[in-house]
Order: C-alpha cells, then sequence, then structure tokens
C-alpha cells in the first residue's frame, strides 16, 4: 500500500509527467517567463471552462481577493458580511483595506454562509457579502443572490475549494460556482483540486469595466507601461504555473469524479453510524470535495486525530479557531460576535485525506482504523 497523504501531487503528477515536462520545457525555451501567450491561453480556457467572460489571473488566492474589493471601490468603514469559519485569508484582506468584518453564522450540514444570518447583519454600512464555498460545496447562492439585489449589494465569492462545482438555480439554470456573484475568487495552490506547482489565484467576472480595472490593479495600476491610473499593487501569474495549469485543467473534471469516488467510498463506510455525520450535498449543486470533513459526535477528536496519526494516517482540523477568535481582529470586538454554531463546529470537524490517487486499499485502512475508534 503507498504511504497515504492528504493530497498526493507527485503521483498525480507522474500520471501527467511527460506533458508537464514539455509544457515547462516550452516555457524556458520561449523565455517569456511573465505574460504572453500561455498566460492568456490558459485565462480564456478557463474563462470557456467556468463560463465567465473574464479570467484575471494574479499571483495567488489572498491577492484575487484583495484585488477584488479595491475594484469595488469598497471605503474604509464599509462593512462585508462574511463567515467566520473559512480560512484567514478570506476574512484578512478585509481588514488589510481598512473595510470592517461582520461574521455571521454557517449552515451546520453545508458548512456555508447563512443566508437568513446575511440579511439580519445588513446595515447602511453594508457593501459586499462574501460566500465561501467551502470544502468544495456551494454556498446557497439563489438566496444570497436575492438579498444582494434586494439590498444592492456586490457578491465576491470565495471559490478557492470549489472551482469546477456547478450550481442549479431554482429556475432551472446551471453555472460554475464563481460565476454567480459580481466577482468569483479562487487559488491555484497545489492542494487544490486546481493547484499548479507553486502559488497563483484568478478571478472571474462578466463585467467588462471591472475586468479592466482588475487587470490595471494586478498590473501596478497601470493600463499602459508607466502610466498608472490608480493604485495598484504586483500579482502576476507566471508562465510556468499557466502552462502546468492549462494541462490540468483538461483533467479537472476527472480530479473532481475521482475525488467523489473517494467521498462515496467514505460515505458507505460510516453510514449509519450515530458519531459520524458524513458530509451534506444538496441536490441542486455538485460537492466537489476539496476536503472530505465529518462531524463527530461524542467522539475525542483530538485523540482521534492521534489514534490515526500512531497509523500513519494524517487528518487535518479546518478550521480550529474560527476569524472571529482570531487576535488580529480583536480591534473590531469581534470576539464578543455569538456564533454558537460556528464554534460548535471548530470543535468537532475533522477532514480524512482525499485526493485524486487514493485507491481501495488506503481507503479501507482508513475506514477500518477510524471505525476502530469511533466504535470502541
Amino acid at each position: 500500500m503507498h504511504p497515504i497523504q492528504m493530497v498526493d501531487t507527485r503521483r498525480q503528477y507522474l500520471k501527467i509527467k511527460d506533458q508537464i515536462d514539455a509544457a515547462v520545457l516550452g516555457v524556458i525555451d520561449s523565455s517569456m517567463f511573465i505574460g504572453g501567450k500561455t498566460v492568456n491561453d490558459f485565462s480564456e480556457n478557463l474563462a470557456k471552462y467556468n463560463g465567465s467572460r473574464h479570467v484575471i489571473t494574479c499571483a495567488n488566492g489572498t491577492d484575487a481577493l484583495q484585488i477584488a474589493m479595491m475594484a469595488l471601490d469598497l471605503k474604509p468603514g464599509d462593512e462585508v458580511i462574511t463567515p467566520s469559519f473559512t480560512y484567514i485569508a478570506t476574512v484578512e484582506v478585509v481588514a488589510l483595506l481598512r473595510l470592517t468584518p461582520v461574521f455571521v453564522e454557517v449552515n451546520p450540514q453545508t458548512f456555508c454562509i447563512d443566508p437568513a444570518a446575511i440579511e439580519k447583519a445588513i446595515t447602511l454600512k453594508t457593501k459586499a457579502i462574501v460566500p465561501v464555498h467551502l470544502y468544495g460545496h456551494a454556498a446557497n447562492m439563489d438566496a444570497i443572490m436575492d438579498i444582494a439585489k434586494k439590498h444592492n449589494l456586490f457578491v465576491i465569492e470565495d471559490n478557492a475549494q470549489a472551482i469546477g462545482s456547478d450550481y442549479t438555480f431554482k429556475d432551472g439554470t446551471t453555472k460554475k460556482t464563481g460565476s454567480i456573484g459580481t466577482i468569483g475568487c479562487t487559488s491555484f495552490y497545489p492542494s487544490k483540486n486546481l493547484g499548479c506547482y507553486g502559488d497563483g489565484g484568478a478571478i472571474f467576472t462578466d463585467d467588462d469595466a471591472l475586468a479592466d480595472k482588475m487587470r490595471m490593479i494586478a498590473n501596478h495600476g497601470q493600463s499602459k507601461r508607466y502610466y498608472h491610473d490608480v493604485v495598484g499593487c504586483n500579482s502576476r501569474l507566471d508562465a510556468i504555473q499557466a502552462a502546468i495549469l492549462d494541462i490540468k485543467l483538461k483533467e479537472l473534471d476527472n480530479y473532481i469524479a475521482a475525488r467523489t469516488k473517494v467521498a462515496d467510498f467514505y460515505d458507505n463506510a460510516f453510514a449509519n453510524n450515530p458519531k459520524l455525520k458524513v458530509p451534506f450535498r444538496a441536490s441542486n449543486s455538485t460537492h466537489v470535495f476539496h476536503q472530505y470533513t465529518l462531524t463527530l459526535e461524542g467522539v475525542d477528536r483530538d485523540g482521534l486525530s492521534k489514534f490515526l496519526a500512531e497509523h500513519k494516517i494524517p487528518s487535518m482540523l479546518y478550521y480550529p479557531v474560527p476569524a472571529h477568535r482570531q487576535k488580529m481582529f480583536a480591534a473590531f470586538n469581534s470576539e464578543a460576535t455569538d456564533l454558537p454554531t460556528t464554534d460548535y463546529l471548530t470543535e468537532r470537524v475533522i477532514s480524512l485525506p482525499i485526493h485524486t490517487e487514493m485507491d481501495v486499499d488506503q481507503l479501507k485502512y482508513i475506514t477500518d482504523k477510524v471505525l476502530a475508534f469511533v466504535n470502541n
């Protein structure tokens, strides 16, 4: 049996090694390391895949969120509604731009932002909502877009964990997550479902003017060399990473199918166990399983994690300290925010290995060990 890893990027690479190596050498041979045809081709192919008019590539997913908020002309003190149960980057950029994060609850089934909580949190200062499609499951975009329209708010989708997910609206239309809101943002961190071999990110929008502005912001605020129209930053996806991603993009649906097969195995193994709540799958969206996250009931989570580690099975706790309890947000008095569902989940969730290269022997070994501990 192969050693078990949370994500096995090496074995995935070996399956497409010849294509990847040729693409990387092609970029080196061209000496076009920044921008150029390779980056443009990937951007166009990603836009087609995601059903977005524009894709603006950048250096990482955090920059994607920052550039999106900069482009919307949000002012210091403007309020941005966001879940607390998310990776810190989602909210970090809000504070970095001197905006005010407003932390709200998540749905305990989907782990995604609760539309009812959004509605209650809206004030005259609210300007944007940041739904996070956590672990690969889409947020309730029907309700979120209705709320945004009602209150004239921007929607910035954090799609770092759910690229490739299909969301079907109540009218029967289907869109990819990241293409629904005002702006969508994603990350190409190596462990992502569509990951590069370094760092990278991208921004999606159908708004032509916003796309032009975000391109300027990502390139020092310039639309013409040495003419800087707005305050920007330096955030670029290099051509080598774009070449790698363009190859992996063609495999993304296969990668999602492989992850779903792993999730199916876990679901079947843990079915009807009252101590293990398996990930929820909504009927109107596809779960792409960036993570496979269990909610434990009456189980010693630290004990389980230690037990698995002793048997050479990795596990992860995403995220043990929610954003509203982080010291970095103390100035917003965020720790006084009452989010019982978020606190409940942060104390009980645990993520098991899931990636495209897992085999039945590994899965049987993992599930047997989990059940041995839980049922002891």
